[in-house]
């Protein structure tokens, strides 16, 4: 089996967009597919879910409103008897003050107690007026709220899962609106997937390279273009060369599109650009290959766009437009001109100087 390097460039862009934005719940493109086509039924869900907890909210106003009216004079009666019941301790304990004598020190002593004794008496008197009072007016403040909500989700229920479904919308919208850019990337993701499914077929004397990157500075000069980087779907590094292959999973009217960038001469820019640094690697070093007798031997670097939908039906130079079940055996047509060893030392240079960078992310095809 063909040995496989690198998540696949239009999902690892899919996989960045959803991780920046925190939308982590989706597990794959389908389920992407699937919220787009089904965002109405995501509203109507919101709506019906909020609908259920203002109802039950309701019906525990309701509930709780009902058992308040009980607690609250409840509750002020036993605070009213906790009062009695400690006035009537302290009222006991000033009766049983002993009897004054005539000595200094201890008729001092028993007006002090007597002292103390009635400070506490009124004391508690007080502190007790403060609590009833106090919890009179958080009762009153609570009741107050609960039966505005109450009447507001009375007469105003409509409004009321509304307001409840305000941010579970926003959050939906927002999805949506990450999801909807990322639109024409999910389908290129798709057919990417197809083409790796297939390369993957190939002997391991294969080495797949998804999502190369490379940058330049300075910028490689080509004709009156700077290229500062380029990106290739795949990379195929195989003992009969490199093939460059780019996938397009376009309709018709992509095809058709004038306004769309044309996908051979990106190609045939990043050819140019991986011929060049590959040369340099060469000219620097002979741990690509042995050299051979007639001079240095070169990469040979193939072109391929694979449509995964429609095909165009021009032909064009310097590059090969193939379908899917035409990749293979268009591979395998050519002859091999180097050992596994030497594969392998191309792909281990393209791997070292490759920017993909893998994100974090539950998401797959």
């Amino acid at each position: 089996m063909c040995r496989v390097y690198n998540t696949i460039g239009c999902l690892n862009t899919i996989q960045f967009h959803l991780v920046k934005n925190n939308i982590d719940e989706f597990n794959s493109l389908n389920e992407l597919i699937s919220f787009r086509k089904n965002y109405h039924i995501n509203e109507q869900k919101i709506i019906s879910d909020h609908t259920s907890l203002i109802e039950k909210e309701k019906i525990t106003l309701e509930k709780e409103l009902s058992e308040l009216n009980i607690v609250i004079p409840k509750r002020e009666n036993d605070l009213k008897e906790e009062l009695k019941e400690r006035l009537d301790y302290y009222n006991q304990e000033i009766e049983n003050l002993p009897q004054t004598n005539s000595k200094i020190i201890p008729i001092i002593k028993d007006y002090w107690i007597n002292l103390v004794l009635c400070t506490k008496f009124w004391l508690i008197q007080l502190i007790y007026y403060f609590k009833v009072i106090f919890f009179k007016y958080q009762a009153k403040k609570m009741l107050s709220k609960k039966n505005k909500r109450f009447e507001y989700l009375a007469l105003h229920f409509q409004n009321a899962v509304k307001e409840s479904s305000v941010t579970d919308f926003k959050i939906l919208e927002r999805k949506k609106e990450v999801i909807e850019s990322l639109n024409n990337t999910i389908y290129g993701a798709l057919g990417e997937q197809k083409v790796e499914n297939i390369l993957r077929k190939l002997s391991d004397d294969y080495i797949l390279i998804n999502d190369f990157c490379c940058s330049f500075n300075p910028p490689i000069k080509h004709k009156n273009d700077s290229i500062k980087s380029i990106q290739i779907d795949h990379l195929l590094i195989s003992p009969s060369g490199i093939f460059l292959i780019e996938t397009k999973n376009w309709s018709k009217n992509s095809i058709d599109n004038l306004d769309l960038r044309s996908p051979v001469q990106q190609v045939l820019r990043t050819n140019f650009a991986l011929y060049k640094i590959l040369t340099e690697k060469i000219n620097k070093s002979n741990l690509f290959f042995s050299r051979n007798h007639w001079g240095n031997r070169k990469i040979p670097i193939k072109n391929i766009i694979v449509f995964s939908n429609n095909k165009p039906f021009e032909e064009f130079e310097f590059v090969k437009i193939l379908t899917l079940r035409e990749l293979l055996n268009y591979i395998g047509y050519f002859n091999h001109s180097f050992t596994t060893n030497e594969t392998v030392l191309i792909a281990e240079f393209l791997l070292s100087i490759s920017e993909h960078t893998e994100v974090s992310s539950k998401l797959v095809i």
